[in-house]
């Protein structure tokens, strides 16, 4: 019920941000839309703790930030190594535990370290994440296991020790 009601919040908030409208007549059609979605969304069983994770909200608020530092400074880095005519680009396969303990938890590891230019996560597979790093300091950051850390705190979820195998 908090799912349905949370998604209802979410389509309400993006319809009139959207549509801007605030004639009596079009809030009500954008609300009974949503309603409508939001019934059909719930008897299709679109509407989990997985595909609507309410539960990380708050969290996540401190996650974002954080991740958005590491993009601008991943693409400092890889603009650095760009503009230098040797390019000094060491690229290298390697491997890294994933500890957060739900697949949500692993996608958002996952794409966190794909969206973190000079990475690339190209598989997951039973808690091990395959990641391609342009350079070394881009495969030494992923290796030093903080992203790892910072999706288990927001998860809320306390895993076992995180070591990189490498």
């Amino acid at each position: 019920m908090l799912h349905s009601l949370s998604l209802g919040v979410v389509l309400a908030a993006l319809w009139f941000l959207l549509s801007g409208h605030t004639e009596p007549l079009l809030l009500w059609l954008g609300g009974g839309s949503i309603v409508v979605v939001v019934l059909i969304a719930n008897r299709m069983d679109l509407i989990d703790r997985e595909g609507h994770p309410i539960h990380l909200s708050w969290r996540a608020i401190g996650y974002f930030p954080w991740l958005l530092i590491e993009i601008a400074k991943a693409n400092i880095d890889v603009a650095k190594v760009i503009i230098q005519p040797e390019m000094p680009i060491q690229p290298k396969f390697f491997r890294v535990k994933a500890s957060q303990l739900d697949e949500l938890g692993h996608a958002i590891y996952a794409n966190s370290i794909t969206l973190t230019p000079g990475t690339v996560t190209v598989d997951l597979h039973e808690g091990m994440v395959e990641v391609h790093a342009l350079t070394k300091a881009a495969r030494e950051g992923v290796e030093t296991g903080e992203m790892d850390a910072k999706v288990v705190d927001m998860e809320g979820i306390t895993p076992p020790d995180n070591k990189g195998d490498a």
